[in-house]
């Protein structure tokens, strides 16, 4: 699967692809992320990308040409889907992850400052994409999140695909079970006997009566 990625920040996004899973899965090929610099594509001597919004406001706002010319080069290559990380896009879930997983060729836009321009917005885009209802500074840590959640989906990418098939999320309402590793006893702190045990149609029962849901919402983060 190919992932291509617009961002002003290039350097961020390519040490985040230098670790783990996602560093291993672009060796073997079974990942190819190509990273541009919106920059690089800006008519400007000094490479400018953003200028002020029309009608006045704060902050600078990304231009229509830089964009068009990198999606446009892109897409000439191959064609793909075009995202953008938007505080407006339908918030991301695993759903949709698998959806996009089944997709050869995914091009991600990563917004900075107040916006982008909307005639870009307009022409370019397919799909905005939130990862929930607050603001960051930038579209590149949603990239990385959306990068790493499709890429487990890829047959491969995960050593062993049962893990992937027990993520919490992977089918509707699904979640995990309370997990332990060494020591058997830690502070006083000790593991389950039952998981000690090796019956596993009770390991099997416990994992089910423990399984994690949701916590339910405090006053205090409404």
């Amino acid at each position: 699967m190919k992932f291509s990625i617009i961002t002003i920040f290039p350097d961020l996004v390519r040490n985040f692809l230098g670790y783990g899973l996602l560093q291993k899965a672009v060796q073997n090929g079974l990942l190819q992320v190509d990273v541009h610099d919106l920059r690089a594509f800006s008519s400007d001597k000094h490479r400018k990308v953003d200028d002020r919004p029309f009608s006045g406001g704060p902050g600078m706002v990304l231009m229509p040409d830089p964009l068009f010319r990198a999606v446009e080069s892109i897409q000439a290559g191959q064609q793909g889907r075009v995202i953008l990380f938007s505080a407006y896009g339908r918030v991301l879930k695993q759903k949709r992850v698998k959806e996009l997983s089944a997709l050869e060729h995914l091009i991600l836009i990563c917004g900075r400052y107040e916006g982008v321009d909307q005639r870009a917005i307009d022409a370019l885009v397919d799909e905005e994409i939130s990862l929930g209802e607050y603001v960051l500074m930038g579209g590149e840590v949603a990239a990385g999140a959306l990068l790493e959640a499709v890429s487990r989906m890829i047959p491969g990418v995960v050593g062993n695909p049962e893990s992937v098939q027990a993520d919490s999320f992977y089918e509707q309402d699904q979640y995990t079970f309370p997990q332990y590793t060494q020591p058997r006893s830690y502070r006083g702190l000790a593991v389950p006997e039952v998981l000690l045990s090796g019956n596993h149609q009770e390991i099997v029962a416990w994992r089910h009566k423990h399984r994690k849901t949701r916590r339910k919402t405090n006053e205090a983060d409404r």
